[in-house]
């Protein structure tokens, strides 16, 4: 595994590597399972970014359980968000008296979570929890508590394991970080 990518010109550095995403993934299906002992949750992906945790997480999963996606967009090419969140794939699914698990890949601004969570409280669930990857705590705009998350993490921009640079490296194994040291000279 590379220490350092470059992308579109920049270089990012390691920063969570497969093992330590593996292990925290496993650490979240066990949280998740027990929570779900005995109930079928509609686990939701939030596409695209999460498409890979979400495949992790769920081949963890014990428990019945049933899958659908969302898809939203919010940053286009760009490192930060536009503050336009479009819903570009409703779901399949009826999610009234049903528990939802909505599984992100990074909660940031956190307004794509908090579009998604209004939307699905609207349909009256059972009960509505929400898993990330990474959250980005210091600069998350929510009012809800999130219920699982992987990994808490500085406000820098990273890529790999479903992140994306313009569409790109989403199938890097591990994480890794825009190096400010290397963007500065």
């Amino acid at each position: 595994m590379n220490d350092v990518v470059t992308v579109n010109g920049e270089k990012f550095k390691l920063y969570l590597s497969e093992e330590q995403i593996r292990r925290r993934v496993s650490e979240l299906a066990t949280q998740i399972n027990n929570d779900y002992r005995g109930k079928t949750p509609i686990f939701i992906g939030i596409l695209n970014g999460s498409f890979i945790f979400f495949s992790d997480l769920i081949r963890e999963i014990t428990v019945d359980c049933e899958v659908d996606f969302f898809k939203l967009s919010s940053y286009g090419d760009a490192k930060i968000s536009s503050g336009q969140v479009k819903l570009l794939k409703e779901l399949n699914c009826q999610v009234t008296g049903r528990d939802i698990v909505l599984v992100e890949d990074v909660v940031d601004s956190g307004l794509s979570i908090d579009f998604i969570t209004k939307l699905i409280r609207r349909e009256n669930p059972t009960s509505v929890r929400i898993v990330t990857l990474l959250y980005k705590k210091t600069v998350a705009k929510i009012d809800f508590p999130l219920d699982y998350v992987g990994f808490e993490i500085p406000p820098e921009f990273v890529i790999g394991y479903g992140l994306d640079y313009a569409q790109k490296v989403r199938n890097l194994r591990a994480i890794y970080r825009l190096d400010s040291a290397a963007a500065k000279h």
